[in-house]
């Protein structure tokens, strides 16, 4: 299946989970910690969730939200690609019905030069087709 097949069908949202974190590549980061914000979306077939109306045949956003919280509020990173790719393995990992996660994890307080919302970075993953 392809990425853009994938980015249309049916998903997991979630949005704006916040944590406080101890990522990035200077020390002050790694003492003080800062807010992390991520959001999450987790391709899969809702269909017979949306038939049976029966969270078995789902899954549970809070479920997601653990694996990144225990990411984020986990072991230090020096890079958020690391942070991102770690929800991304974990999400695959626990849930074989996932075909395709992306995860943003952004950085609202970033000491730049400048006025910003966030900096921070953004990965798509996808299961190989054989590997369900």
């Amino acid at each position: 299946m392809d990425d853009a097949k994938l980015m249309k069908g049916d998903k997991l949202v979630l949005r704006g989970l916040k944590f406080h974190g101890f990522h990035g590549v200077k020390p002050e980061e790694k003492k003080l910690g800062q807010k992390f914000v991520v959001d999450v979306d987790a391709w899969m077939d809702l269909h017979k969730a949306g038939i049976s109306d029966c969270l078995s045949d789902t899954i549970s956003y809070s479920e997601i939200y653990r694996i990144v919280k225990e990411v984020v509020e986990g072991t230090s990173r020096d890079l958020l690609e690391c942070v991102a790719q770690q929800i991304a393995t974990i999400t695959f990992t626990k849930f074989s019905q996932i075909s395709a996660v992306r995860v943003e994890v952004k950085k609202p307080h970033v000491a730049v030069q400048g006025q910003i919302d966030y900096l921070g970075v953004e990965i798509f993953r996808s299961r190989p087709a054989d590997a369900k």
